[in-house]
């Protein structure tokens, strides 16, 4: 049975310009700022956490069916989703709005300059999940991902009401969602997902403590970058996974979507959660190697050589039961 991946679908177009944003600003003329700025690199990558998430599912051999929202621009990423194991044909297309885009350009302090362009995003409430699990028959698990909160909360309310199992994973919604919205993302996820700050946020907004959250899920997943991982359940002893170490660490961008999709996947084969989470480790180390969310690989004979070398030869025979190749 699929695993659904609700969530954001994005191209991010990353500029680089060759000198100081500050050396173009005009004394006196901050209130009439008008500048363009020749960039000497541009490079495209494609992005959203939903589609992250689908992506490395798609690499561990699962068929993830994606949801989300996209604009008729779609074609080009759409065949690159289909050729790495994802199924999208519960994509919805806007007749009206592109699909978002991240536009940034960074100057040689690593300034920074960006917008956001929410685009077809904004359609994704539009989007019932009864269709989608009737289309492929059942879901072991929908993952309620970073989205337009209208579709967010839709999404987690269709999945209590219909008993489909859900992940919570709100992550950078949290930080403008109030306690109300927080609180009905949460409660009743099989699994919740946060890095250690979102996971203080998540106390502060909702006035839970954790004793509580973890009476209202099944388990808390809390990353912690060098640190590794926290797996939390109510009444049972913590579970600490290391962070695999990186050989050549680029880009942290994307890691912690790649760690859920490594979770997910080695729940979906029936692994322990301490297996599962190390599995999770494993492919966000490969993903923050490389620059762009989903431009790693997971190539079978190296990635099981390492990752017996993190988590024992053991571990990895179990590992290797099921990784695809």
């Amino acid at each position: 049975m699929p695993v659904v991946v609700t969530g954001s679908i994005a191209t991010d177009h990353l500029m680089t310009f060759p000198g100081l944003f500050t050396e173009q600003f005009v004394e006196g003329q901050m209130e009439n700022v008008s500048l363009s700025f020749l960039v000497d690199d541009l490079v495209q990558h494609r992005g959203g956490a939903g589609a992250n998430m689908a992506y490395g599912l798609g690499l561990l051999g699962l068929r993830p069916v994606l949801v989300g929202a996209v604009g008729s621009d779609f074609a080009d990423y759409e065949a690159w989703l289909s050729r790495h194991g994802v199924d999208t044909g519960s994509v919805h297309r806007s007749e009206l709005k592109h699909t978002a885009r991240f536009v940034c350009t960074t100057d040689e302090a690593n300034n920074q300059i960006a917008s956001f362009y929410s685009g077809a995003m904004a359609e994704a409430s539009q989007i019932e999940l009864a269709p989608v699990v009737d289309r492929v028959g059942s879901a072991d698990l929908v993952v309620v991902g970073p989205n337009d909160p209208t579709a967010m909360v839709r999404h987690t309310q269709e999945c209590r009401g219909r008993g489909y199992p859900f992940a919570a994973d709100p992550s950078q919604q949290l930080a403008w969602a109030d306690g109300e919205m927080i609180r009905e993302l949460v409660h009743g996820a099989e699994v919740l997902f946060s890095n250690e700050y979102e996971a203080a946020l998540l106390l502060q907004k909702t006035g839970w403590s954790a004793e509580e959250v973890l009476d209202r899920v099944g388990c808390w997943v809390t990353t912690r970058a060098a640190d590794g991982v926290l797996v939390r359940r109510a009444g049972e002893q913590p579970i600490e996974v290391i962070a695999v170490p990186e050989t050549k660490p680029v880009e942290p961008t994307g890691g912690g979507d790649a760690l859920r999709a490594g979770f997910i996947a080695g729940r979906a084969w029936g692994l322990s959660l301490e297996r599962a989470t190390q599995l999770g480790s494993a492919v966000a180390t490969a993903a923050v190697e490389v620059i762009g969310t989903q431009e790693y690989d997971l190539p079978r004979q190296s990635f099981l050589a390492r990752f017996a070398e993190a988590f024992g030869a053991e571990a990895a025979d179990e590992v290797a039961q099921h990784l695809p190749g």
